[in-house]
């Protein structure tokens, strides 16, 4: 069996230098659909930049098809079509490589030199979880996802805010998001001189509000940085309080204190400084423009701000038949009550409430709410479904249909182990002595079934064929994600 492991990234990189220079031209297919008959495409409009005609000379197809190198998936058919150039992969061959060594997939490979330095800011966490919106909770999730997303690919990752209110801290754990607390405000009294020296005068008799230091303008930094970086041209002014120079401050701090949190063993660059460090900040559309206030404000008092600032702004959460504005936390526990209610209908009110089984539906619950605020790009618009005083785990869309059957799933190969070990089945032949070319449609992948049946029943470890304890499993989507989704 062929080894080494295979990657998007690497066949992508492949296929774009063998279409010639040139920009990037391929993507990686991952519609359905779609799949079914291709796994990669370079669009014709793109081919039609690219080649006179938008024709592909045949030794460039022949090229592509052949295509061979490390970390390159195996070709099998390369052709033109309406869409444009269509790349098929040898699925079995894919699956063999993969199965075969699942454990260089699992663990992401140690990078060789220390990776770039990353400060996460989620603005969001300031507050107090019962003021959490769900547009906010959703920029939370983000945040907390390309953390673990950096950190996996050797990025040194540092959190900002760190969490004052405990109230806020618990409920974070409760959705098993792992970020700092801290029970004291960042010092404010250095960036308090030189926001002072840049307050604009007040007017006659006008009163400023409490906690209000006066207003800067931003017009200069705005000219000079901001309108490059695509900021709303509208800023000019900021009233500065004494809760923005502590954001500012906590920001300042983290930047000048050091590496993050990436891999053990890699040391920061003896070169950095403040300059290297790039910032993003993830906030919800409702405070994407005080956010580019804070930004440019940080640009305008302190000359050593970091250079690059990127915002990954969330798109707004709107929640179906929902009696009002729903908080954060009362999404949790419509969520929870919702699973619970589900899980006893399913298993059996005396099941639900073991204890055991009450962890599991909590899990459940929290990756119900990861699932749903996750599946859809962040800058897009989400829509909850809450009209349904109950949610199904029927439907192969909602995010409580794919973690009830993960959860039973990994119940039945949980039971299959078990039984192995007690001898009842034999154990499972070793990967290379599998025959993957009879995996010919996407039935077989799933299960090894010839029977084209979308919703496939799993029948429970020892259950014979017409027994009445049958554990049903509907198995969603098809398996020719597998390869996106394991690469």
């Amino acid at each position: 069996m062929a080894t080494g492991r295979l990657g998007v990234g690497e066949t992508l990189g492949a296929l774009n230098t063998a279409l010639g220079p040139g920009d990037p031209v391929w993507f990686k297919e991952t519609r359905a659909r779609h799949l079914r008959a291709r796994d990669f495409l370079a669009p014709r409009p793109a081919l039609q930049a690219r080649f006179r005609d938008g024709q592909v000379p045949e030794r460039v197809v022949r090229a592509v098809a052949g295509l061979q190198g490390p970390g390159v998936a195996p070709v099998l058919r390369c052709a033109p079509t309406p869409a444009g150039l269509a790349l098929q992969l040898q699925r079995p061959v894919v699956f063999e490589r993969v199965l075969g060594a699942v454990a260089a997939y699992v663990a992401p490979a140690a990078p060789a030199a220390p990776g770039p330095r990353v400060l996460l800011h989620c603005p969001a966490l300031r507050g107090a979880p019962g003021a959490l919106r769900l547009s906010q909770l959703r920029a939370v999730l983000v945040a907390d996802h390309l953390a673990r997303a950096l950190r996996a690919h050797g990025a040194s990752v540092r959190l900002v805010p760190a969490v004052r209110d405990p109230h806020m801290s618990t409920f974070l754990q409760q959705l098993h998001v792992d970020w700092p607390a801290a029970s004291e405000r960042a010092t404010t009294e250095a960036l308090r001189g030189l926001a002072l020296a840049e307050l604009s005068p007040a007017r006659d008799g006008e009163a400023l509000p409490p906690g209000v230091l006066g207003t800067v303008c931003l017009k200069e930094v705005m000219q000079e940085r901001g309108r490059a970086a695509g900021y709303d041209p509208n800023l000019d002014k900021c009233l500065v309080t004494e809760d923005l120079l502590c954001a500012l401050a906590e920001l300042r701090e983290a930047v000048r204190h050091g590496p993050g949190d990436g891999p053990p063993g890699l040391a920061l660059a003896p070169d950095a400084d403040a300059g290297g460090c790039m910032v993003v900040h993830v906030v919800s559309c409702e405070e994407e423009f005080q956010q580019q206030k804070l930004d440019l404000l940080w640009w305008k008092l302190d000359e050593q701000a970091p250079l690059t600032q990127k915002h990954l702004v969330c798109g707004p959460v709107k929640a179906a038949g929902a009696p009002g504005a729903l908080t954060a936390p009362e999404y949790y526990e419509l969520r929870h009550a919702q699973v619970c209610k589900a899980s006893a209908r399913k298993r059996g009110r005396e099941l639900a409430r073991d204890p055991a089984w009450t962890e599991v539906v909590r899990v459940l619950s929290v990756a119900t709410i990861k699932f749903e605020m996750l599946s859809t790009a962040p800058q897009s618009q989400l829509l909850l479904a809450l009209a349904s005083g109950s949610i199904s785990t029927k439907g192969t869309k909602s995010g409580t249909f794919v973690m009830y059957n993960c959860a039973r799933l990994a119940t039945l190969f949980e039971g299959y182990k078990h039984s192995t070990e007690q001898g009842r089945y034999p154990t499972f032949p070793p990967v290379s002595s599998l025959n993957f070319s009879l995996l010919q449609d996407e039935v077989s992948v799933l299960l090894g079934s010839a029977e084209p049946d979308r919703s496939l029943g799993v029948r429970g470890p020892g259950a014979p064929r017409d027994s009445a304890h049958r554990d049903d499993v509907q198995v969603p989507g098809s398996a020719q994600h597998g390869f996106q989704l394991i690469l």
